[in-house]
This record gives structure tokens, sequence and C-alpha cells, in this order.
């Protein structure tokens, strides 16, 4: 994310014909230059790419190589124009190639691209984030939301002196090594390495729970009493489909940790800065104890966040005796790209107007799937909304998404695409509006999505 869904391989004999089949139909859109690229790039890159769900394994057929953005569109290698809903997997609220960003960045960079030292442009954006977001005091910048999320662990252990970690199955916070688990056999259990190179060690303080499970919950601070220094999840999972939580069930995960002397960490990489300015956090107006931010703080630029209370973030080094590092930390350029997004992101009304417009494309959506009695469900919130594919339900835990689903959305992207729609190239991943999404684009895109899902049915 850039960011990725974490996805083990799926791949069947169905889905390989089924691939193939729409790999032909993708054809007929002109796609040879994206087509040559990926074949010359599987000389230099592990299957052809730098992050996996790009190869588009999952949709089959030969990924679009992206030869430029602007406002809400892209285009690819062979011109092809798409309307975006992937904001490269959603940072670029503002839209591609907003001009104050790329003002700010053209400006700073022609100063340097990065000294490894102090610059004014940290406090700056530091000043900015903390002085408009009630639920954290200090902050310390990083280069991704993985290392955001590893450095926040890493603080959640030292502050509390315990090693065990409860995350949720269903929810992705990168791919440092205690964090690539699945979930072990039953309750309360160890989380089992789900990728090659992983150390069973680097995960056996990893507890692997379901979401919206109290009593699972329950039982492991009961079997694991004083040992367990952090609660991890995403407030709005949003890695695994959209599986939005009940409030009543993270404020419970808040007085649990209270209780029993651990730390609540909201890993808020995706809803951060785009469900509003403060997050999840504000919008369920629940204060977790450390909360962790990603790629949209920097406007596109590779940027992340964690922080917390001060009385907590003086445990982070120099000030603390929990050690984290990073050369390209604060990187001018990507300060000054942040500063200029997260500026426009607290003008007046700008979180309004653009829930606004994603509430009137969804509703044009709906209208649509319920007149032909679609097989489908639009959930949504804010502006992220997810494709469901199947018997309409509530979709709390990850297990509520059937694998076979998939296979009808790989269908439907296929017809996006030759519908001038762009998704992340995966059933399980959301999508994006940014304010650039101008409501005659929302529109023509409702239509073209409207007409992806009846040559799907």
């Amino acid at each position: 994310m850039g960011k990725g869904h974490f996805e083990p391989d799926k791949s069947t004999k169905i889905q390989f014909i089924t691939g193939f089949r729409l790999f032909r139909t993708a054809s007929k859109m002109g796609t040879e230059k994206s087509q040559q690229l990926f074949e010359e790039a599987q000389n230099y890159f592990p299957g052809g790419v730098n992050s996996p769900v790009r190869a588009f394994k999952s949709v089959g057929g030969t990924p679009l190589f992206i030869d430029r953005g602007e406002g809400c569109r892209i285009w690819d290698a062979d011109d092809n124009s798409y309307i975006d809903f992937c904001c490269s997997w959603g940072p670029l609220i503002l839209g591609h190639a907003n001009p104050s960003v790329l003002k700010a960045v053209e400006k700073v960079i022609a100063k340097g691209t990065s000294f490894g030292a102090p610059t004014r442009l940290e406090n700056e954006l530091g000043k900015l984030i903390l002085e408009n977001n009630s639920y954290i005091e200090s902050i310390r910048f990083v280069s991704s939301g993985t290392e955001a999320v590893m450095s926040a662990i890493r603080l959640a252990r030292g502050a509390t002196g315990r090693d065990k970690v409860i995350k949720f199955d269903g929810c992705y916070h990168g791919h440092a090594d205690a964090m690539l688990v699945k979930s072990g056999s039953g309750l309360a259990t160890f989380g089992m390495s789900s990728s090659s190179g992983v150390p069973e060690s680097s995960s056996s303080d990893t507890i692997v729970l379901d979401l919206a499970d109290q009593e699972s919950i329950e039982l492991a601070f009961q079997n694991f009493e004083n040992e367990i220094a952090c609660i991890i999840l995403e407030p709005i999972p949003a890695n695994n489909g959209l599986l939005i939580q009940e409030k009543e069930f993270l404020v419970f995960l808040k007085e649990i940790c209270t209780k029993n002397g651990a730390l609540l960490i909201f890993d808020e990489v995706i809803s951060g800065f785009r469900l509003g300015f403060e997050g999840a956090a504000g919008w369920y107006d629940i204060q977790p104890d450390i909360i962790t931010y990603g790629k949209i703080i920097g406007g596109g630029m590779p940027v992340g966040a964690y922080g917390s209370t001060k009385e907590i973030m003086q445990h982070i080094s120099p000030a603390g005796a929990v050690y984290q590092a990073g050369t390209l930390s604060g990187n001018p350029v990507a300060m000054a790209a942040g500063i200029a997004q997260l500026t426009a992101c607290l003008e007046d009304s700008f979180y309004n107007a653009l829930d606004d417009k994603a509430d009137r494309f969804y509703e044009q959506l709906r209208q649509h799937i319920a007149s032909k009695g679609h097989q489908v469900q639009l959930n949504s919130m804010g502006s992220i909304f997810w494709f469901a594919f199947g018997a309409s339900k509530d979709y709390r835990k990850a297990s509520d998404i059937k694998p076979e689903t998939m296979d009808i959305f790989n269908v439907f992207y296929r017809h996006l695409l030759e519908n001038g729609v762009y998704f992340g190239p995966s059933g399980y991943e959301v999508g994006f509006i940014s304010i650039a999404h101008e409501n005659e684009d929302l529109r023509q895109a409702a239509d073209a999505i409207s007409n992806a899902l009846d040559q799907t049915f």
C-alpha cells in the first residue's frame, strides 16, 4: 500500500480458466504496452512487481502499468483512461497531481531531497497535526505504515514491560514478522506464521482472535494474565473487505485494556485523516492509547507516523529506552507534501463535501442494485466503500467473506476495466473517493459500475 492486502495463494483450476478468459477480454482495450512492460519486469523483479497484489494474480490477466494521473483519473501505458477508486490505496484524498501538493514538492526538492537531519518542515507538519487532533499529544514520523505499526508495538511492549500482543483475523497491519500471522486452532491460541521466512518464534507472542468476539478476548486476558502488552486493530477494518465494527465493541476493547494494564492501538493507516482529520478515533470518540498513521500524511509520498500521550511517547529514544530510528523519517519532500495535503483537509466543510459526494454516488449504485436484484451489497463508511458479493448480510468478521465470491468479483473487475473504472485488483480491497471526484465523474462512474454489474450477472 504500494500497500497490499496480504493474500495467500488461492489459485484453482477454475480460477485459472476464468483468468485466461478475462485476460482475452481485457486485450480488447489495447493493453499491449502494459503486457510488454510486465514481460520485461519479470526479468527484474520477483513475479514482475514490487508489491504482490499489483501482479493481478487475484483477478487474472496482465497488470496495467500506470503512466500518469490527474484529478480522479489515471492513464495506463497504452493511454487508456480510467476513473480511479484505488487512489494509490487511499492516501490521495485530494486526487492525483494536486497542484498545491506539486507546488510544495517542487519548491522543497530544489533545496535537496534528504539530509538525515532535522528540518523546519518536521516541526510545521507535527504542529499542524497535533493542534488539530485531540487524540494524540506527541508524534513520531516514520516512512511507512508497516514501520509505524512495528514501532507502536515495540513502544507498547516497552511501556508495559510485557510481550504478548492480541490482533484480529481480518485486520492487516503491514508485513512486520509478528503481524504476518493467521488464526490458531481455537480460542486464545497463538498465531501461526502465514509467510515463509517468518520463524515461529517471531509470532509466538501474537494471539489471533476473531473480530466482534468479546468472549475470546476475555478468555485471552484470563489465560495470559499480566502478559498482554496491547491489543491492535483497525478500528475500521478495511484491508480484508470493509468489516465495520459496532462502537460498543471498540468501547469494550478500551475498557478491558484499561482494566488489565494493556494498551489499545488503533491502526489508522487507512482511516486516519480520511474519515475526518481525527480519523476513526474522532469518528467514534474513543481514546486509544497509541494511534498509527500512513501515507495519507504525505500526499502520496512515503510517510507513516505513530502518536500517543506525551507520557507514553517519552519511552521512545532518545527520550527513553525504546529504540526506533530512520534516515528518511521526516524527509523534507514528504513533509512538504503532507503540509499541503493536510492543510487542504482542514479547510471548512472539506470532509462534509467529500462525504456528500460519496453518499450521492452510493445511493445511485444502491438504487440500481435494488432495481436489478443483483446479489451484491455496497458497504460504505465515509469515503471508503466495498462491494460484497453474495447474499446480503452484516460483515463483521473475516470468516463472513466466502472465498467463492471472489470468482464473481474477478469477472466484475474485468468488466470494470472495460467500462473505464479502476479499483485495486482484489475483491478483498476497498475503494476510495477523493475530493477530486466531481459529482459528474461519480455519476459517470456509477453508470459504468452499474453496467459492469449487469454484465457480471
